[in-house]
């Protein structure tokens, strides 16, 4: 058994998986970001009529917003290495109808496609890569000249509630140094200028936003915090972190809710951090 606490003897696979509970909250998890991905995305450049290479596309969100943006002239082409997501996202497009959007199973930095694209983008991808920078160099040759590459990342670090809410709190702490042991960059959001710079890009453009709520409106970020503590929990009790009693699953989000609402305090989600460049 590798020493779980030496991050170089960690595997660097996939912490969240694909249970059908994570697909879920992947689902719920982009109603609440997509209007921020949107905005990166359209900043960038990104518009009707364009061909689309989105990376790591799991079940498909991100492919399924940027095909809404390209519209039925564009086109979008998601690629990933996981084949089960893969279903999942063909299964989803077909009940959409939608036409313009198809999916390749494979590291799309490794891929060889049958044209050059006018955007590369991806969401929550190079946070679980052990070298980022290597993979936006695998990234750009799929790119025409003048063609624009645009992440969207998270920064764990922005967490935080006001007056102090102990059990989101804790659960944040939780879930950084899980991730943190399995060797996930939970300050990707951040580092995103250090890696296009790494990956030989031009010094990319760089824009913030974050969810906040009050307590009487806060059941988007709590209920996000306790899904992924659901998908986290067989992690947490590897590493010792914390256990299925420590979290009490079933009324966590009831917990979080009502010391927040005892303290009239505020949450903020995680800071999402879009950077974006033209090669």
């Amino acid at each position: 058994m590798p020493d779980m606490t030496d991050l170089s003897a960690v595997p660097h696979d996939y912490i969240l998986g694909h249970s059908d509970r994570e697909i879920d909250r992947l689902k719920k998890q982009a109603v609440l970001i997509e209007p921020v991905t949107r905005r990166f995305f359209a900043t960038a450049g990104i518009e009707t009529g364009m061909r689309v290479l989105d990376v790591g596309s799991g079940v498909g969100d991100v492919a399924f917003l940027a095909a809404a943006m390209v519209g039925e002239r564009g086109e979008v082409v998601g690629a990933d290495r996981s084949a089960l997501a893969l279903q999942t996202a063909r299964g989803r497009a077909a009940e959409c109808g939608l036409r313009n959007v198809r999916f390749i199973d494979g590291d799309p930095a490794e891929l060889d496609f049958d044209g050059p694209f006018d955007a590369v983008l991806g969401r929550y991808v190079l946070q679980f890569q052990e070298d980022p920078g290597k993979m936006l160099r695998g990234l750009v040759r799929h790119l025409r000249p003048g063609g624009v590459i645009v992440f969207h990342e998270v920064d764990w670090g922005g967490l935080e509630s006001f007056p102090p809410v102990p059990t989101f709190d804790r659960c944040c702490r939780w879930g950084v140094e899980t991730m943190r042991r399995h060797g996930t960059e939970t300050r990707m959001g951040v580092k995103l200028y250090s890696a296009f710079v790494d990956g030989g890009l031009p010094p990319p453009k760089l824009r913030l936003e974050a969810l906040i709520e009050g307590p009487t409106h806060n059941a988007g970020i709590l209920n996000l915090m306790s899904r992924l503590m659901h998908t986290l929990l067989l992690q947490m009790e590897q590493y010792g972190i914390a256990s299925a009693e420590d979290l009490d699953l079933p009324n966590l989000v009831e917990r979080m809710t009502r010391e927040a609402v005892a303290t009239r305090s505020i949450v903020r989600g995680h800071t999402q951090v879009g950077a974006w460049c033209c090669v």
